[in-house]
């Protein structure tokens, strides 16, 4: 059960999503295992938001530790009531206030940052959106409702309690502002020891093929500049799209259709008449 399942079954009021919009659907699917490891991946490639983690996270220690904070607040963003979510925006906002400290531009200048920088939030929200749609574009076999525009439109107002507002609107748009960034990233000595530790991950050995299966499906599914600045070869996606999608599949028959998370939030839903 995780720790912050009252706070989605908590409230009085239905939240940003429904079960029938674009956010909810892709955020409780298994291709999230592989979106997840491909918003590492392309964090990593931005100096500033990997100076954050470098310089106030004990990812190699407490790897699942700093994992946690993150799944929280994609958690009750995505299923959590408005109520929820704002106090969750103000843990993260707080955590943010002190995150600072400076990193170098690929031109060599210094530049100081600070966590709550509109700069880098928009980087770290279209990381993860992008990953999240991308992955299960490619190994998901539910659609999206409203499609691709539908998803990174709603997913917008997750971030507007962060305090960004001007975010991608489109599938387009998305693409868009990722080519923006691309002068920023980089994928140097420190950049290449996370990806390292990202890809080497400190799992048991039975978990270390299936987990090998979801890094290659991430890397594979970046775009083809970024893996090859990164420099690790990817498997041809022909061979993976299949093999990961009938994983994924499976993992979510083995372990079944239950969800604490899902049946806490439907159960708010049905007591505010919100669904039936």
């Amino acid at each position: 059960m995780p720790p912050w399942l009252d706070a989605v079954a908590s409230g009085d009021d239905p939240g940003l999503f429904l079960p029938s919009d674009a956010p909810w659907v892709i955020h409780r699917d298994f291709s999230t295992l592989v979106g997840g490891i491909r918003a590492l991946l392309l964090q990593a490639m931005h100096p500033g938001a990997l100076a954050g983690v470098a310089q106030h996270s004990r990812y190699e220690q407490d790897p699942l530790g700093r994992l946690s904070g993150t799944i929280r607040w994609l958690t009750v963003t995505t299923f959590g009531s408005k109520e929820a979510v704002l106090k969750e925006a103000s843990r993260v906002n707080k955590l943010h206030d002190r995150v600072s400290g400076s990193y170098q531009r690929q031109q060599g200048q210094e530049v100081t940052y600070q966590a709550s920088d509109q700069d880098l939030l928009l980087w770290v929200h279209i990381a993860f959106m992008d990953s999240f749609l991308r992955s299960h574009q490619l190994y998901s076999k539910a659609p999206i409702p409203g499609g691709a525009d539908s998803y990174v439109r709603l997913w917008g107002k997750s971030v507007e309690p962060l305090g960004l507002t001007e975010v991608p609107k489109s599938e387009a748009d998305l693409v868009q502002t990722l080519d923006s960034y691309s002068d920023v990233l980089r994928c140097d000595e420190r950049s290449l020891a996370v990806i390292t530790w990202i890809r080497n991950a400190p799992l048991p050995l039975t978990a270390k093929p299936i987990y090998l299966l979801l890094f290659q499906a991430a890397l594979a599914s970046l775009p083809r500049k970024i893996q090859e600045q990164i420099g690790i070869r990817a498997w041809p996606l022909w061979i993976l799209r299949p093999l990961v999608t009938n994983l994924l599949a499976f993992l979510r028959f083995a372990i079944g259709p239950d969800s604490p998370i899902e049946d806490a939030a439907n159960a708010r839903l049905r007591r505010l008449g919100a669904i039936k």
